[in-house]
Formats: structure tokens, sequence, C-alpha cells
């Protein structure tokens, strides 16, 4: 059963919750990502069409598609008719594979990363109340990033085009 556009809302609502940022990079390779998504199978999209769709800067985008083309989610083709486009399909490109990629460990602090452990400065580390309840916050985080996909982030942009505008309502 594929995984619920939800499930991104409550990423993001973890994220918040422990102060866990991504980069600006990690955020802009995102959004590329789901330009490429939504055009998957039409071909190529032109690095100007993602960089206006998304706001992105041209030459900031560039270096971050093509260190998305080494992570082999992306491929391009040069020339006047070039562009990039997914080098799989949207649902075998998961959020983790990307942020990894992009940002480093998933963990809130590196002592309880799987993939970039450093030890921490607390004196007692098997102890730690703080790493305990961090490794519960990173086992959440990568059981849903490992879980949602391009494919997801796609969906979700679907269902947000197609819901109500909602005036916003300002009390000060």
């Amino acid at each position: 059963m594929p995984p619920k556009p939800a499930i991104l809302t409550d990423l993001l609502e973890m994220i918040c919750c422990v102060e866990m940022k991504l980069s600006v990079r990690g955020e802009y390779a995102l959004r590329a990502l789901l330009v490429l998504g939504q055009h998957y199978g039409d071909g190529v999209v032109r690095i100007q069409t993602i960089s206006q769709e998304q706001n992105i800067p041209k030459k900031f985008l560039e270096q971050i598609l093509n260190d998305l083309k080494s992570l082999g989610a992306v491929e391009s083709r040069r020339g006047a008719v070039g562009g990039y486009r997914l080098a799989r399909p949207p649902q075998n490109i998961t959020l983790a594979a990307v942020v990894r990629h992009t940002e480093g460990a998933l963990a809130p602090v590196s002592c309880v990363s799987d993939r970039f452990y450093e030890r921490c400065t607390c004196p007692d580390e098997a102890r730690c109340p703080i790493r305990a309840v961090m490794k519960e916050v990173r086992e959440a985080v990568v059981s849903i990033m490992e879980r949602a996909t391009v494919a997801d982030l796609c969906e979700q942009a679907r269902q947000l085009e197609q819901a109500p505008l909602t005036a916003l309502d300002y009390v000060i």
C-alpha cells in the first residue's frame, strides 16, 4: 500500500518539534525534484522552468541538480533542447535518500546517527536521557522519510492545488 501524503505533514511537525531544519540547498533539492516529478514522463524540463516555478537562483540550481545526478536521482540532456528529468520513477526516490545526500544525517544529534555517528560530550552516553529521546526522534524521522517519495510530494501538491483557499485570520 503506497504511503499517504499526510506523512509529509507528520514529518514537518516532527522536524519543527526538535528544531531540525533543512538547509536552503536541501529544500531547493526537494523543490526541484517536485517539479521534475510533476513532469515525469514528459521528457526533459529546462532549468529555467524549474528556476522560475520554484524561485530558485539558476546558478545554485545547476549545482544542486548536478549533485542530484551523482545520487542517481536525475539525469540531464545537453544542448538547445536540453534539460533535466528524473532518472527513476518518482515513487522510487525517497526523501530520506535525497536529504541524506544533500544534508548528511537525519538525526537531530550526531550521537544517535547510524551513518554519521560522532561521540557526544555527555559524561555517560549509554545512560544519557537526552540521547535516548533523540534516538526515538531519529527513528521516527527515518521511518517517515524512508516511506515518503517524490511521488508523495507530487500527490501532496495536487491535493493542495485542489483545496479551497481560506482567508488568513490575523489577530493582534
